[in-house]
């Protein structure tokens, strides 16, 4: 059928809103009438160059909601008329990773950044096949994806909220919670509290911390952070770590998470340098792909025994964590509605990118007619 999209045909490039050909769905498929998606700063790294893909035109959108309109053969589970998330990181529940409660590693998520075998997305003029970001591509008013990257939700929560839960809002708060495992009492500092640092500020209340300390230089967005709890907020890791020293008798703080929009090698390691004996430094933002080489110190590495955690989706199980998110916020143990600063028309998509990188919003989202 015929839709519309947004894509890039190179990076960089700009985003353009096109109209595509998307398949009915096959085996193990199911198509999705998109109602919401957010705007993540991982869309914009495809846009830029920062992460190369397999195949242009490249069709963006990874963090969104809808409702099933089409359902292809082998699928259980899921029926037309149902309301899903899409996870970006699909779940096979076969594999490795899977059968060991690491979801978010499975084997099926690598398959997604490389050219598909069977393309289920089309330039409308002249056919040319077009990727899909992370095998689902939320920027287009339908779309095709595999049934191991949707996640039914109740009819009664809103899916411009829901939408945030399939990447910003578990990457965030999974980083806390499991990659950081904080813990009652503990001190974190969380270095970039956009759209996915917001949602660890609120990970490591919920967890216990006795101080969250936010570390970002756009004042609107330490404002939100303490809005939601933080409670320090500083525009530079300097003023954080003494803070966190001050906090622990000159230990330092038990984690930091790093959720900059574009990571370099100097955040983790400030974030490493700012951690007590045994604490850990969480990095889930990410930064160009060619970037390697930490600057950390080997015999603090060695001899206090820190710990440097790479964490994809935050380490989230996406079958059940997003549904355990949807729950928490239902019952108003997370907070979803107040940050969404503005929302946009898929013909604004560009606009949407451009006040992310202004620092105006924590988080944009794209509503679809």
């Amino acid at each position: 059928m015929r839709t519309r999209g947004a894509i890039v045909r190179s990076a960089p490039g700009p985003y353009e809103v096109v109209d595509l050909e998307v398949s009915d769905p096959a085996e193990g498929e199911i198509q999705v009438k998109m109602v919401a998606a957010g705007l993540c700063h991982s869309d914009d790294h495809i846009a830029v160059g920062d992460s190369p893909v397999a195949i242009y035109p490249f069709a963006l959108g990874h963090e969104g909601a809808g409702v099933v309109t089409k359902v292809g053969p082998s699928v259980s589970g899921l029926a037309e008329g149902d309301h899903v998330v899409l996870s970006f990181l699909p779940a096979c529940g076969r594999c490795r990773w899977c059968a060991s409660g690491m979801q978010n590693l499975c084997d099926e998520g690598g398959k997604v950044w490389m050219a598909p075998e069977r393309p289920r997305v089309h330039l409308a003029d002249g056919g040319q096949p077009v990727g899909q970001m992370c095998g689902v591509s939320a920027f287009m008013e339908t779309t095709t994806v595999s049934a191991a990257s949707a996640v039914k939700v109740p009819h009664d929560i809103p899916l411009d909220k829901a939408c945030l839960v399939g990447c910003g809002v578990a990457t965030g708060w999974g980083a806390a919670v499991n990659s950081a495992a904080v813990r009652p009492g503990h001190v974190v500092i969380v270095m970039g509290v956009g759209g996915i640092g917001i949602h660890a500020v609120q990970g490591a209340l919920h967890a216990g911390a006795g101080a969250v300390i936010a570390v970002d230089p756009v004042e609107f967005k330490r404002e939100q952070a303490k809005l939601m709890g933080a409670t320090h907020a500083f525009a530079d890791m300097a003023e954080a770590a003494e803070v966190a020293r001050q906090l622990t008798n000159g230990q330092g703080a038990d984690s930091t998470v790093v959720t900059v929009g574009i990571v370099e090698s100097h955040h983790v390691g400030d974030a490493f340098a700012a951690i007590r004996k045994g604490g850990t430094a969480v990095v889930t933002g990410l930064g160009n792909s060619a970037n390697s080489g930490i600057p950390v110190n080997l015999a603090e590495l060695t001899l206090y025994q820190k710990r440097i955690q790479g964490s994809l989706f935050g380490q989230c199980n996406p079958t059940w964590d997003i549904l355990n998110l949807i729950d928490l916020y239902r019952a108003g143990n997370l907070r979803l509605d107040e940050l969404i600063t503005r929302t946009y028309t898929l013909d604004e998509i560009g606009q949407g990118f451009a006040d992310m990188h202004a620092g105006i919003n924590t988080r944009g989202v794209v509503l679809f007619d």
